[in-house]
């Protein structure tokens, strides 16, 4: 059984400040197969303003390096795709083959088609007189839900890392699982500080305050 206790946030797993907690239960057996902790709107608070911290300065990193993060994080799901597919699985109700291709190598390669399209735009382009800036406005919150918890999540954090914008994600309570891997992997990716949040939580609490 996977027990988490901590979130993610300013780039450091961080014990939760409260002791809630949800239990995560596999599907094909109705027993409890690991447990999240139950965040609450502060925590969410707190992982907001540490993305906000971040944004400027991840703003203005050069483009071919926010591609290499999402390179990095590709790759680093990639080796862990066998562990993702049992996680899911078990998680969402899905026999392992499909769950290995729809859940999980699919999005995987959604992430690097949108790492590709990304390095190959003009983020500055000129019509007439005017010129048009394409640039990041600030944090962006991510909720999903859990029938599909790595694609979901992925569509979402993938595009927003990409061009600059810090993210808060929380995943279903559901099956938070996958998104506790991808927290792992964008830490060792490199990722700067502030740049991703995991906190876990439910809608009236941790969501309703993102």
């Amino acid at each position: 059984m996977r027990v988490h206790e901590r979130h993610y946030i300013g780039g450091e797993w961080v014990a939760a400040e409260g002791a809630g907690s949800f239990d995560v239960v596999c599907s094909s057996t109705e027993e409890v197969m690991g447990r999240v902790p139950a965040g609450s709107a502060r925590e969410a608070e707190r992982a907001a303003d540490a993305a906000r911290s971040a944004f400027p300065g991840y703003a203005s990193l050069p483009k071919t390096e926010r591609v290499g993060l999402l390179a990095r994080i590709a790759d680093g799901l990639e080796a862990r795709a066998d562990e993702l597919t049992e996680l899911i699985a078990s998680e969402v109700g899905m026999p392992k083959r499909l769950a290995s291709l729809i859940q999980v190598h699919v999005p995987i390669k959604n992430l690097r088609d949108a790492a590709r399209i990304y390095a190959e735009l003009e983020l500055e382009e000129r019509i007439g007189n005017s010129l048009v800036l394409r640039e990041p406005v600030g944090v962006v919150a991510a909720i999903t839900p859990w029938n599909y918890p790595l694609n979901q999540v992925l569509a979402k954090v993938g595009p927003a890392l990409l061009v600059g914008s810090p993210v808060v994600l929380k995943p279903s309570e559901v099956a938070p699982l996958s998104a506790y891997v991808l927290a792992e992997v964008i830490h060792a990716a490199g990722a700067p500080r502030g740049v991703f949040q995991l906190v876990c939580g439910d809608g009236p609490s941790a969501g309703e305050a993102l």
